[in-house]
């Protein structure tokens, strides 16, 4: 029987916006998973040696069944090194010190297919530190393109926050990546499951879960929200260019709709743009009807690195539209707008 795929969680965000306290939480805390973390530096965890039970140099055993390993030079080697002990761990987180960017680490599982066969690229998370974001975003690209490129934000230290505060931050996130999920904790309190196997990379299984997954922009016309929804209509942040008080730096998500596409024409069109722009574009996510496929194909994409597939049937009650969403720096978005129009049927 072929071995299922280990999920892998990626974990970005600055020195201080908590991803130590979650780290440690998860490896020892009492959550009856065995996860493996892979840090960049072991040392700075602070972990206490109590808790190690074995140690081989580079992978510390700890006494809640989790693995704690350092990525000493290739991170394909580190993964590959804890591949090596199949059946010892049912999920594993890397975090990305100093790699600002995640972009190269989710690239890793995307590319290698050594690694690609053994592990999935599961969600990539962002934690950030709810008082100092409007400074990191007025100082930083990093900070704002880990944002943009996450799947789940973890909007932490919210009691250090005023209310007013909190939902201009909550704003500025929304501005940069109108996708991903948002949790509001103290002291990294999430809920471990709202961070771990999510399927959230996964944009098929990430539709499955939220059909509305990719309406970002404008929830408004596209469902009828219940009591419990979560999307602020009040402030109309879903624009093409979301702009809020304390984000004016380069990243946009620019939302493209169109109806059924001309394979012969999008392909080689998503093709070019991806080659064009790939620096530019942080992440692409899409649904796209294309002409007599009886199935939605869903598309993503890291920089220049496409993958597609078809989804599913289309349901009788489902209208037939494309949708495509850039996450990106100065992307053009009158030309991507035109030039996808351009592909329709």
């Amino acid at each position: 029987m072929a071995q299922a795929q280990i999920p892998v969680t990626v974990l970005t965000g600055y020195l201080g916006s908590g991803k130590t306290t979650l780290l440690n939480r998860i490896l020892t805390e009492d959550h009856g998973k065995r996860y493996a973390v892979i840090v960049n530096e072991f040392g700075e965890i602070g972990i206490d040696n109590d808790l190690i039970v074995e140690s081989d140099e580079e992978i510390y055993e700890m006494n809640n069944g989790c693995i704690c390993c350092t990525v000493r030079g290739d991170l394909i080697r580190t993964v590959e090194g804890l591949m090596r002990r199949p059946g010892r761990f049912d999920a594993i987180l890397v975090e990305t010190t100093g790699l600002a960017d995640p972009a190269p680490v989710a690239q890793t599982f995307f590319m290698d297919d050594d690694v690609r066969s053994k592990t999935k690229l599961d969600a990539v998370v962002a934690l950030v530190d709810a008082k100092h974001l409007p400074l990191r975003l007025k100082d930083s690209k990093e900070a704002e393109d880990q944002i943009a490129f996450a799947d789940v934000v973890v909007l932490n230290k919210t009691d250090l926050v005023t209310e007013d505060e909190l939902r201009d931050v909550e704003a500025a996130v929304r501005a940069i990546n109108p996708a991903a999920k948002i949790h509001k904790t103290q002291r990294s309190g999430v809920a471990l499951t709202e961070v771990l196997d999510r399927g959230a990379f996964d944009l098929k299984r990430a539709l499955d879960n939220d059909p509305h997954f990719l309406d970002a922009d404008d929830h408004d016309h596209d469902h009828e929200c219940g009591p419990d929804c979560d999307h602020d209509h009040g402030h109309g942040h879903h624009h093409h260019h979301g702009v809020s008080p304390i984000h004016d730096v380069g990243v946009t998500s620019i939302s493209l709709r169109g109806g059924e596409m001309d394979p012969k024409k999008f392909f080689p069109w998503l093709e070019k743009t991806t080659q064009m722009d790939g620096p530019n574009i942080l992440r692409l996510k899409g649904i796209i009807a294309l002409k007599d496929d009886p199935e939605r194909y869903v598309v993503q994409g890291v920089h220049m690195i496409l993958e597609g597939d078809h989804q599913r049937p289309w349901k009788d009650d489902e209208k037939h539209e494309s949708r495509l969403v850039f996450i990106g720096r100065e992307l053009d978005a009158e030309r991507l707008k035109r030039t996808f129009e351009a592909c329709q049927a």
